[in-house]
């Protein structure tokens, strides 16, 4: 933790060595967390437009919470081990975790430990799945994209997404279309 950094401020935390972390963590300061991740964070599956991969979207993880400062980011970076904040102009930081190695080893077992007990309990089951999912490659092919937007559809319903549904759908469609015509024997 520190004091604010100027916007723009990157900082990447290092793997801590220890297997232990998470008993290290104190009973008062897991549960307050968890509160503070119930109320502020967020888990989502942003899909971005791709133009040199073998499909249309790159699929994305990321748990992050944001806040004025970079103080309750940084104690969250201390506490996760895993993650990076960064800062905006405005003077709103993000805590974030996107790798879904440090995901599967600190997040997930983190709220094994100090469970989320609001709506975000749901996104966070089904953040898992998709997490999941994405480590095994389903994430590389139309049907596997299909299948997470589908499971991600209940999540974030307060958010607002880059891409509608419907657009990634149809990106694929075409992209499909495309590929087949790409593909076919002359």
């Amino acid at each position: 933790m520190g004091s604010d950094k100027p916007s723009g401020a990157d900082n990447q935390q290092e793997r801590p060595s220890s297997s232990s972390w998470l008993c290290d963590v104190p009973d008062d300061l897991g549960n307050w967390v968890a509160g503070f991740v119930d109320g502020e964070g967020s888990f989502n599956v942003p899909f971005r437009r791709e133009h040199d991969r073998c499909l249309p979207w790159r699929v994305s993880l990321s748990f992050n919470v944001s806040q004025i400062g970079s103080n309750l980011p940084g104690l969250l970076l201390d506490v996760f081990g895993v993650g990076r904040v960064r800062g905006r102009g405005d003077g709103i930081f993000y805590f974030e975790v996107t790798r879904p190695q440090d995901l599967e080893e600190r997040v997930f077992p983190f709220f094994d430990r100090f469970p989320l007990r609001g709506s975000k309990a749901d996104d966070l089951r089904v953040f898992r799945e998709i997490t999941r999912l994405v480590r095994s490659g389903h994430h590389r092919s139309v049907q596997g994209v299909l299948a997470l937007l589908e499971l991600r559809a209940p999540m974030h319903r307060g958010g607002k997404r880059r891409y509608t549904d419907e657009q990634i759908i149809e990106r694929l469609r075409t992209w499909e279309s495309s590929e087949a015509i790409r593909r076919a024997p002359s």
